[in-house]
């Protein structure tokens, strides 16, 4: 691979579309070589993707939202009760967290786990 195909390997893996100037700057890590054979450039930009902000911010949000289907529900997202055993839920709270820019409280996201049925039922009438 040359090392523009590597970056925009690494972009697409995580659904980031990187500004230009972000992609030449990671693209640089390589020093001008043809292909991705040094070591410490493949992990210099494997590190920049993973550690750029839009990424860390997608994969926090995800984390949260799991984490609120562990610690409230007790369950995974796609288990039962979960009509069609699917991520429709989750991806519904996902989406939601995304819209309010990761703000859990602005989305309501906790006072929605624990006045939900599922959680309430936990703990009797």
């Amino acid at each position: 691979m040359t090392p523009a195909q590597f970056v925009d390997s690494l972009f697409a893996n995580t659904s980031i579309s990187p500004t230009p100037a972000e992609r030449l700057a990671i693209i640089g890590r390589f020093a001008g070589a043809a292909n991705t054979l040094d070591v410490a450039a493949r992990v210099a930009a494997v590190l920049d993707v993973a550690q750029h902000a839009a990424f860390t911010q997608a994969e926090t949000n995800r984390a949260f939202v799991l984490m609120e289907y562990f610690g409230y529900l007790r369950r995974n997202p796609n288990d039962a009760p979960e009509m069609g055993l699917n991520f429709d839920g989750y991806n519904f709270w996902l989406n939601k967290l995304n819209l309010f820019g990761g703000n859990y409280i602005d989305a309501e996201m906790v006072k929605a786990f624990i006045t939900s049925i599922e959680y309430r039922q936990r703990f009797g009438p």
